[in-house]
């Protein structure tokens, strides 16, 4: 494919459809801004090839009416000097030299176009390409965030998921317990209630007590029958 039948192809391209259409879409912008900037760059290549070939044919049409001119000159000389003959062979050369340089003109002029269509196509391929490398950085974004959400999404319809709020559950309960324990130990205390070890304690003081008392009873019965 030719420079510029790919450049107008490139130019007049939907990026929207052919990245709605492609399988990747952010490998589909990345080949679209590749094949822009090879494009770009071989444009400029060639854009810069007409420049120097003007410019040689500028100064080869220089060189020619220069060359017009000498050829001008020598006529009037061998006229002068009634060498008619040299005179019109001069002059057949000076046409020579004009037609010539009259067809280096009418290339100049070519070239002149083909710059100018170069410069509308540059500029309309770096639009272009401004343009995709805009939407790169959209798809880049939206897929990103599309991803995230996909992730997001899925990590919350799995099964993991549910078993982790299960165990959440379970241990809530479990510190639901151990909380109420410590809550009933404070309400026992506070009422003055004994603990069950507290209680059992207390049977074994009350059996010592019981015996002591008995021991007491017996030594008053004993000092009163000695009186």
């Amino acid at each position: 494919m030719g420079i510029f039948s790919r450049t107008r192809d490139i130019i007049a391209a939907n990026f929207a459809d052919l990245i709605e259409k492609a399988d990747d879409p952010h490998k589909m912008i990345r080949m679209i801004i590749v094949e822009m900037e090879e494009t770009l760059v071989e444009v400029r290549a060639s854009a810069a090839r007409t420049i120097a070939d003007q410019k040689e044919m500028q100064r080869h049409q220089l060189r020619l009416e220069k060359l017009q001119s000498d050829w001008g000159e020598k006529a009037e000389l061998a006229l002068s000097k009634q060498r008619e003959d040299l005179a019109r062979a001069a002059l057949v050369e000076k046409r020579k030299a004009g037609d010539l340089s009259t067809q280096l003109k009418a290339e100049i002029d070519l070239l002149d176009e083909s710059l100018r269509a170069y410069e509308a196509d540059i500029s309309k391929l770096q639009s272009r390409l401004r343009e995709a490398r805009s939407r790169q950085t959209q798809i880049a974004a939206r897929l990103e965030s599309a991803e995230n959400r996909y992730k997001l999404r899925s990590l919350l319809t799995t099964e993991r998921v549910d078993e982790a709020m299960a165990r959440f559950d379970q241990l809530e309960r479990r510190v639901d317990y151990a909380e109420g324990r410590a809550e009933a130990i404070s309400l026992s205390q506070a009422k003055g209630e004994m603990s069950l070890a507290e209680q059992i304690d207390a049977l074994n003081i009350d059996d010592t007590v019981d015996a002591e008392l008995e021991d007491m009873k017996r030594a008053l019965k004993g000092g009163s029958k000695e009186d």
